[in-house]
């Protein structure tokens, strides 16, 4: 059998699904909340669209002009057919080219997107190449296969082995981190994503003539994989990471012993009593909240510290959290971006650490652009009386499989 019947049954299989990998309208739209207030037209790059089902969504919804890419052609053929027929044809462009080779101009593009397709040439390799594509602002929204489970299956592993590398949320983390981007938001996609996948393939399977060139070696990796997903499917699942490149104008790292007097300084000048300051230095001193390596400081171009954010140990119900406090800028870099980077900085090293939940305490019209929303969404409350929409909580892995209950705040915190 030669590899072409091979290709031409796989993709006869996949001919006229709904959906080519894992996804939905609904998971779309979160990643595309995550990426935040986009321009009123923002260019989007489709990269490995299929069919079209995000490119169409883009243009409809987000009032995108999409420039929407694959290698085969019959399905551009299809995208072409569905912009026309829902009229976004003159906001919709196809182009036929491989992903690792792009002929667009750097920074041409607000938003570049690849749902179930990065793995074609690597995540990293992705993060690595796209990057120059985004215009100052930009992001980069892509969803990947990996890991859920701490100990997956020796019949996971063989399997996945063969076909791609899964790796952990963390480590994707940690490669995104490496490659200059901040992580603005993290969505682990349902079981129903998957459903919407493999419900139709599964049905195209039981129905396909397997005498046909290629088709039983076509059929026969299928349904293997289906098997794998209906025996395994805890262990594995896709999730989707919307990503920004840093802020340059930051340099942002740990804090070293002597960055403790311009600490000090900062957050006596960010704040109206001296309280703030007195407790990043009790707590510097309690080594059961205090994590090393989550004291961090944004550094302003002539190298003096601009900017502060301290995560530090806390419970729910029993249940290990993070609390973000304090935060502060410097008076004469306030307004100047310090502040987001240096918070960002340090929820992507609470990630790359696997924690699970932050929650913070501040001004609501703040620290959603991070994507904090109020803790009573997950049934989580103080120990204090303060307004719904100040108490906030940010789930680092997008699982939404937090504790609920009331948080427990270390002693030095006084509540």
């Amino acid at each position: 059998m030669s590899d072409t019947a091979l290709h031409d049954a796989f993709f006869a299989l996949h001919d006229g699904l709904p959906r080519q990998g894992p996804g939905s309208d609904d998971t779309s739209r979160r990643l595309l909340a995550l990426a935040g207030p986009l321009p009123s037209r923002p260019r989007v790059l489709d990269l490995g669209c299929g069919p079209g089902r995000s490119a169409l969504l883009l243009a409809a919804e987000a009032g995108a002009q999409v420039t929407a890419v694959d290698l085969h052609e019959p399905f551009l053929d299809k995208l072409r057919h569905s912009a026309q027929a829902r009229e976004l044809t003159r906001a919709i462009r196809t182009v036929r080219a491989d992903m690792a080779e792009l002929p667009f101009p750097d920074g041409s593009f607000d938003l570049v997107w690849a749902e179930s397709s990065a793995y074609t040439i690597g995540f990293d390799t992705a993060l690595r190449q796209w990057q120059r594509l985004l215009a100052p602002g930009g992001c980069l929204v892509l969803t990947e296969c990996e890991w859920t489970a701490e100990d997956p299956s020796a019949e996971a592993r063989a399997f996945w082995d063969q076909h791609y590398a899964l790796r952990t949320s963390a480590q994707n983390v940690s490669a995104a981190v490496d490659a200059g981007y901040n992580v603005l938001g993290v969505h682990r996609q349902p079981e129903s994503d998957w459903q919407e996948y493999y419900g139709p393939l599964g049905e195209r399977a039981d129905a396909a003539d397997a005498s046909a060139p290629g088709m039983a070696e076509a059929l026969a990796a299928t349904r293997a994989e289906l098997a794998m997903r209906r025996d395994h499917g805890t262990q594995y699942g896709y999730t989707g990471y919307v990503l920004r490149p840093a802020d340059t104008r930051w340099h942002t790292r740990p804090e070293t012993a002597a960055d403790i007097p311009a600490v000090r300084a900062i957050n006596a000048a960010a704040f109206a009593t001296a309280g703030e300051a007195g407790l990043v230095d009790a707590l510097r001193m309690d080594g059961d909240v205090w994590l090393p390596g989550m004291s961090y400081v944004a550094e302003a171009p002539d190298g003096t510290v601009a900017a502060y954010a301290l995560l530090t140990r806390c419970q729910v119900e029993g249940v290990r959290a993070l609390a973000l406090a304090p935060v502060a800028v410097a008076p004469e870099h306030q307004g100047g971006g310090a502040g987001q980077a240096v918070v960002r900085a340090v929820l992507d090293v609470a990630r790359v650490r696997g924690e699970r939940l932050v929650l913070v305490t501040g001004h609501p019209g703040y620290y959603p652009r991070f994507g904090f929303e109020p803790a009573s969404r997950y049934g989580i409350r103080p120990p204090f009386e303060v307004p719904d929409e100040a108490m906030m909580a940010l789930v680092l892995d997008g699982s939404g499989g937090v504790p609920m209950g009331t948080i427990d705040y270390p002693g030095v915190f006084g509540v």
